[in-house]
């Protein structure tokens, strides 16, 4: 289960702060063991949800129009589990060819299946919110934020492919590649608390390792060198900022804390706490000190300046 830092938020009282940190168990990351689950909150146990339901009440006050369109995707949905298979049914559905209905419980069952995806799920929203500026309510991040809504089908099409399902699986990856523009092998195993920034283009292949509280922005490519079989893609350490445009290429290690440039092409390992640009990518200055506490990684921070550093 995860476990979160439980802050909240000393200028908006019931909203969960920007420093609440999550964590996950080692089947959606590298090595973290499992920890205590969080505590219920005040109403059915789920904080974020609950934000994200209040977050939704204050946009139809404030705007009557987005009554109807609410209430079907979040006022009405008991779980953020529910709300999500809807979601990404409408989106994901082939009208005549792949039902809506179909495809929502398809999704839903996944997602059961796989409680861990849920819980990232969270972090994820969280994350969106603590570390984009321009997302101000979680309840934006879930209804319009097409890397947020790409990362959580890929988290249903793994359940799919955890459980031996591959054809599901790989049928989840197409559709979200497809609509969302992000491509992500049902095989990769992603953790909590991630964001894709803007998220066109993204591609990770399917023996790639994702930890937490990692930040990747457009264009990113988490790729293989070529024709090699087996594990063959990069594991990324938590805490690491990837990017614009950057390619991380084979099974390579980005260690924790540590920064991709914009454009990089990284063919070795990056040790963790170092800055890595250029084609082919090379440490630039120093290594940094490793951040021990998870709010001060560049993957939480998207601190993208690399001034500090002389070539």
């Amino acid at each position: 289960m995860a476990a979160c830092v439980d802050k909240w938020h000393p200028t908006h009282p019931g909203r969960l702060s920007k420093t609440s940190i999550y964590r996950y168990p080692p089947d959606l990351t590298t090595d973290r063991p499992p920890v205590a689950p969080p505590a219920a909150s005040r109403n059915n146990g789920d904080e974020v949800w609950d934000e994200v339901r209040a977050e939704a009440q204050a946009d139809v006050e404030s705007e009557p129009l987005l009554r109807k369109f609410y209430a079907d995707l979040v006022l009405s949905r008991p779980s953020l589990e529910s709300a999500l298979a809807a979601h990404l049914a409408a989106k994901l559905c082939v009208p005549g060819a792949l039902p809506q209905d179909a495809l929502r419980d398809l999704i839903a069952g996944a997602l059961a299946a796989h409680p861990e995806a849920g819980r990232a799920a969270r972090a994820d929203l969280l994350a969106a919110r603590d570390r984009d500026p321009a997302c101000d309510r979680m309840v934006h991040c879930f209804l319009y934020y097409k890397g947020f809504l790409a990362l959580q089908a890929h988290r249903a099409a793994h359940g799919l492919w955890a459980d031996g399902r591959a054809a599901a699986a790989l049928l989840l990856q197409s559709r979200a590649s497809e609509v969302f523009g992000v491509d992500i092998h049902p095989g990769a195993r992603i953790g909590g608390g991630v964001l894709f920034d803007h998220a066109t283009g993204v591609v990770i292949g399917e023996t790639a390792v994702i930890g937490n509280d990692v930040s990747i922005l457009h264009g990113v490519t988490l790729g293989g060198t070529g024709k090699q079989s087996g594990d063959r893609h990069p594991k990324v350490g938590d805490g690491v900022l990837i990017g614009a445009g950057a390619s991380v290429l084979g099974n390579v290690h980005i260690g924790a804390g540590a920064k991709i440039g914009a454009g990089a092409v990284v063919l070795r390992d990056v040790p963790e706490g170092t800055t890595a640009v250029g084609n082919p990518a090379k440490a630039i200055g120093k290594k940094a000190t490793l951040q021990r506490r998870p709010e001060e990684q560049p993957g939480v921070t998207m601190e993208q300046r690399w001034s500090d550093y002389v070539i």
